[in-house]
């Protein structure tokens, strides 16, 4: 946020949050994962280059639509 009240684009982007896997992520995905972004939580559409388990932390590395991101496990292995 800025110093005026006015959020930048950074302040709402998920990439780089840290979040849950809440519907299981297929290798042809997606999944779902819910992440802290904007004050809150909000569930984004999800692929990974691998299998991902529910409750799995996974982390933000590209957001490639409104309600789409691309996540590596967290922390990554």
């Amino acid at each position: 946020m800025s110093l005026m009240g006015v959020p930048r684009e950074a302040d709402e982007s998920p990439v780089g949050a840290v979040g849950r896997v809440t519907v299981p992520i297929p290798p042809d995905g997606p999944g779902e994962v819910l992440v802290p972004v904007r004050g809150g939580s909000e569930a984004f559409a999800a692929w990974a280059d691998r299998p991902i388990a529910r409750h799995a932390l996974v982390m933000v590395v590209e957001h490639t639509s409104a309600r789409s991101v691309v996540v590596v496990p967290f922390p990554e292995s």
